[in-house]
């Protein structure tokens, strides 16, 4: 069986992002939505059935930063942070995202 998880962590404020919206989509189309909580995860995101393939994570930063009173430039930096990544099979996938109103990083995580 195949799960897929994500984290994104706040370099700027040096904690968990929590709020932020996310998507994922498949092949161009989105098939979950949802945000983090307040350890910065989405738990549905395990819920959501996936299988080998392209996939990509879409995390709204800009609209984050904004709602913790960030003033960012117009238009911002980092708008949107979209991870594109490919799923081969059975096991489990983490997609960490650190982020900040200026930069990120991602990684494969465990």
């Amino acid at each position: 069986m195949t799960s897929l998880s994500t984290h994104v962590l706040d370099l700027a404020h040096g904690c968990p992002a929590a709020g932020m919206a996310v998507r994922l989509l498949r092949d161009g189309a989105t098939i979950a939505e949802g945000g983090t909580d307040g350890d910065g995860r989405w738990p549905a995101l395990a819920r959501v059935p996936v299988a080998a393939g392209r996939y990509a994570l879409t995390f709204a930063v800009a609209d984050y930063f904004r709602d913790r009173g960030v003033a960012l430039p117009d238009p911002p930096f980092l708008d949107r942070v979209t991870i594109d990544f490919a799923m081969a099979g059975d096991g489990h996938y983490h997609v960490p995202l650190l982020v900040s109103p200026f930069g990120y990083s991602t990684y494969r995580g465990s």
